[in-house]
């Protein structure tokens, strides 16, 4: 598609001053070479269908040529079945294309690196127009007025070079695998070229490759729909950021902990109070043992000494049975001797029974504090 460019459209592509028109063609599909010559020539001379024109017409004369060594040969068999080397389906043209193209306007085309050029030691500044090309991309570095521009078919716009770094830019291009030509002859004559004689201009931004400025285009468009999207879902209520949602998890973890250290600490408490409830009671209620402070080693000692005192009331009883003339004194002596087992029995039951009475009692303490606390 052919673009012309105004002073108003030059200034967005960061150029200022002067009112002139620059024609640039922008890439569509492959056609560079399209796109370069007509950026070349500041017009729309050639077009696809022109220039696969040119490259059949490149194709037959090749094919006579081969025919000349035999049409029944092994090499013009081979030729025939192999595609174009001028032309493809991607709209890629070779530049014995370009070159003839360019003949119709009486260019010429001259390798910039050949011997015969670089004999002549002519400085890049002197010249009017460049063509360079890498693999199947073209495009055309001219002078229009006073100043070089590179109209780059994949550039948002025409870039500004100036003298000094000309030389640089197509030294340059040479290291990136480039090859360069220089366009003789005189150039159609064009409006820009008119205008830039008089004026100057200067570019404040460089232009951008179209796939950067497309990828920029769209990554503002996606930041604007996520922008919308958050602005349409708060309601008014407020949306906590993640920052401040860390904050507020980190608070009620934080009260969490506090309360389980609260049921704790209420826990012990309780267990205290139960503690000492349950050994008042038991002062209350087992006076006797309390009074003489009986401990765990002092029971055991009572009950061994029953257990001996039952032993030798049981071996009195074998005595007995072995002396039938004696049977009423050692009774009596049972009787009166069993006497004070049997009390002592009844004392030490009695102790084990205030013993887990006592245990009964501490446990219903802690019930019923625990259930009074939970009635809090």
């Amino acid at each position: 598609m052919f673009v012309t460019i105004l002073l108003a459209l030059l200034i967005c592509h960061g150029f200022s001053k002067g009112d002139f028109l620059l024609d640039t063609e922008k890439q569509e599909g492959s056609l560079c070479a399209q796109h370069c010559l007509n950026n070349l020539l500041q017009g729309e001379y050639f077009s696809p269908v022109e220039l696969s024109s040119i490259a059949h017409q490149l194709d037959e004369e090749e094919r006579m040529r081969m025919a000349e060594g035999g049409v029944t040969s092994e090499d013009y068999r081979t030729f025939l079945q192999q595609p174009s080397g001028n032309m493809d389906d991607s709209g890629f043209f070779s530049i014995q294309v370009i070159s003839n193209a360019l003949k119709v306007w009486g260019l010429e085309l001259i390798l910039f690196n050949s011997p015969e050029y670089q004999r002549l030691r002519i400085d890049p500044i002197n010249e009017r127009s460049f063509i360079c090309n890498y693999k199947e991309h073209w495009f055309t570095v001219r002078k229009l007025g006073k100043q070089w521009f590179n109209l780059n078919s994949l550039l948002t716009g025409p870039e500004l070079i100036s003298d000094t770094y000309l030389a640089l830019f197509l030294a340059q291009l040479q290291q990136e695998g480039y090859s360069i030509f220089v366009v003789k002859g005189d150039l159609p004559d064009c409006e820009a070229d008119q205008l830039l004689q008089m004026i100057r201009v200067q570019q404040m931004h460089r232009p951008k490759l179209i796939g950067e400025e497309l990828a920029q285009l769209k990554d503002q468009r996606v930041h604007k729909t996520d922008l919308e999207r958050v602005l349409a879902a708060d309601d008014g209520s407020g949306m906590l950021d993640e920052d401040e949602e860390d904050l507020q998890r980190a608070l009620a973890l934080s009260r969490q902990e506090i309360d389980m250290e609260d049921e704790e600490a209420d826990l012990r408490r309780a267990i205290q109070l139960s503690m000492q409830g349950s050994s008042r009671n038991m002062s209350q209620d087992s006076p006797q043992t309390s009074s003489t402070n009986l401990t765990s080693e002092e029971l055991r000692k009572r009950r061994e000494a029953y257990f001996e005192k039952q032993q030798q009331e049981q071996q009195r009883q074998q005595q007995q049975v072995a002396a039938p003339g004696q049977i009423s004194h050692p009774r009596e002596r049972l009787t009166t001797s069993s006497g004070a087992p049997g009390s002592d029995l009844d004392d030490t039951m009695s102790e084990e029974d205030m013993l887990q009475a006592a245990v009964t009692m501490s446990l219903e303490t802690v019930q019923n504090h625990l259930k009074t606390e939970g009635k809090k």
